[in-house]
């Protein structure tokens, strides 16, 4: 099938949320996809921070074809290799940590809601809320959409679920004053990524968990976009020298195949006990064995060295382009999570970059978003960028 043909097919049945653009894709290799007439074009997206080592990475294509010949599902009441593989090395990465393992970045944070609920029922004096912040983003489902500090994702589904407050991000002093007698902890994003590549202050994330180990309350991280080494780091609270009490993870964590995972504090998890949570495909053997050799490369290949460098060279190439370009506000970011904050909506540029065959984001209406390949190569990154130049140059400014 072509473009054409598979998109008149996909709108004809399925319910359109997505507001999908005209390009349906058929293949990817390394940071380059091609579509369904043969264009090719240069992946600064990523699925959203999902393909973080590219398109077709050997190991994980190895390690999804030997486990699919070998077993598919069974249920977890039982126990398999891929899925014991995986939870051990991200308790090890976290640190006498437990692991709970999902299909997607909404369920585990909506496994981490729950566990901080069950502590607090169980431990915490029968507290509940959990304080958010104001640009956050958590999740679709209808839980995380309520945990989550933006108006436009309620419309249409109040009322939301009770316990759930907003404070502004980057802000302590807010979060003093908004605790109460029933808040059981505080869920934020390190940095916050549908909010704008919003980069809080260096000892925001340190003085958090100090507040919260004064006040007993539990720091719950949503690394859903920033986990996985997109940040340069496993897991972006490294940066801050701290450990929350429970993190989650998804997006990148599976190479391209649906999975998500929460990280507790052993003492925390413990709460849980059998039959108080659950998912069916969670811990799936071909998506853990896919999980296994994404963290293999992570260790092995110098991906978190080379998204570090070379994220490091993408934003200062920008912040240089910005200081001649004035429709650039600021660039923020780290390792490989880069914004570019503009005078006016991103959409021209992102259609402006797609039309010379580079795939780029906006989100927050005025930030144009970059998600590459943690791998990408300097060359490559060049590539983009003469592109992303480009298109300020040409694209028009939107009245």
């Amino acid at each position: 099938m072509n473009n054409t043909e598979i998109i008149e097919l996909t709108h004809r049945n399925m319910v359109d949320v997505y507001g999908c653009l005209p390009i349906a894709f058929a293949r990817g290799h390394g940071a380059y996809l091609y579509d369904a007439d043969g264009n090719r074009y240069l992946d600064f997206f990523c699925g959203l921070a999902v393909t973080s080592l590219g398109h077709g990475n050997p190991r994980v294509v190895r390690a999804i074809k030997e486990q699919a010949e070998k077993l598919t599902h069974v249920s977890n009441v039982f126990h398999t290799e891929p899925t014991a593989r995986l939870v051990e090395k991200l308790a090890t990465h976290f640190g006498d940590g437990k692991v709970f393992l999902g299909n997607s970045g909404a369920e585990a944070n909506e496994a981490a809601i729950k566990l901080a609920r069950r502590w607090g029922s169980d431990a915490g004096g029968g507290r509940f809320e959990i304080l958010t912040t104001l640009g956050s983003f958590h999740g679709r489902t209808l839980a995380t959409v309520s945990a989550t500090g933006q108006e436009r994702y309620h419309q249409g589904f109040q009322p939301l679920m009770p316990g759930f407050r907003f404070t502004p991000f980057d802000d302590l002093p807010a979060l003093e004053r908004a605790r109460r007698d029933e808040t059981v902890g505080v869920m934020i994003e390190p940095i916050q990524g549908e909010g704008g590549v919003v980069v809080p202050r260096a000892d925001y994330l340190k003085r958090v968990r100090e507040w919260c180990e004064r006040n007993k309350l539990l720091l719950i991280l949503d690394e859903v976009q920033t986990g996985m080494g997109r940040t340069g780091k496993f897991f972006a609270f490294e940066h801050a020298g701290i450990k929350p009490d429970i993190v989650t993870l998804a997006k990148a964590l599976g190479g391209g195949l649906p999975i998500g995972a929460m990280i507790a504090r052993a003492e925390i998890a413990s709460s849980f006990t059998p039959g108080s949570h659950g998912s069916t495909f969670g811990g799936n053997p071909v998506a853990s064995a896919a999980a296994v050799a994404v963290i293999d490369a992570l260790e092995q290949d110098g991906v978190l060295e080379n998204a570090s460098s070379v994220g490091a060279y993408m934003i200062e190439r920008l912040a240089k382009f910005a200081r001649s370009c004035d429709r650039i506000v600021e660039v923020r970011g780290l390792g490989m999570i880069i914004g570019a904050v503009l005078k006016h909506d991103a959409r021209p540029i992102v259609e402006e970059c797609l039309k010379n065959r580079l795939l780029v984001n906006g989100t927050a209406g005025n930030v144009l978003r970059l998600l590459p390949p943690l791998n990408l190569t300097r060359e490559e990154a060049d590539a983009g960028l003469a592109i992303i130049e480009s298109a300020f140059k040409n694209a028009p400014i939107p009245k």
